[in-house]
């Protein structure tokens, strides 16, 4: 039984009278399923091109050395607020990025070189994005810290698992707080 059956029946269920522990139950709280989307008719939306997860080398695959990280954007209510996040891949260290004006590609791009500055430089491996619009900038951000950054498949975000995962704790702790 795969995930996605999973999911679908518990969605289903909770259109009767388990609607209230099931949206209890369900981290992100929704009783009704979120379209997915395919992400077919995608184009690049970087002038630089992109180097893909698939090209990257088999030793930042494998979780032997740290100092290669997964990284993403957290937008807050309305787009208005943004936290890049950088998890490492083998200690699942995780480092938060305060973007207190805008959350633009230059924006991102200076937290991102601050944030990585402050580490040593043999931890400055690799860095893994999806691939959304802050991003427009990797090739100065590889330039400014010497990473280079890879970025993943379209609608694939399972390709940044430890990414996602501590993305989806920091969502649900920054609702229990606000």
């Amino acid at each position: 039984m795969s995930p996605e059956t999973i999911y679908q029946a518990l969605y289903l269920q909770s259109r009767g009278g388990l609607k209230k522990e099931v949206q209890a139950a369900l981290r992100t709280g929704r009783t009704r399923r979120k379209a997915q989307s395919t992400g077919q008719a995608r184009r690049s939306r970087f002038a630089d091109p992109m180097i893909m997860i698939a090209d990257r080398p088999p030793e930042i695959e494998d979780r032997a050395l740290p100092g290669h990280w997964q990284g993403d954007l957290i937008t807050g209510m309305l787009n208005q607020s943004a936290i890049g996040t950088l998890v490492e891949r083998t200690t699942r260290y995780v480092m938060l990025v305060h973007l207190p004006e805008s959350h633009t590609a230059e924006a991102v791009r200076d937290g991102l070189v601050a944030a990585i500055g402050t580490l040593p430089e043999h931890l400055r491996g690799s860095l893994t994005w999806d691939q959304g619009s802050e991003m427009a900038t990797h090739k100065s951000f590889t330039t400014a810290t010497d990473m280079p950054v890879y970025f993943c498949d379209p609608a694939s975000p399972w390709q940044r698992g430890s990414n996602e995962n501590t993305n989806g704790l920091l969502r649900q702790y920054f609702q229990l707080v606000e």
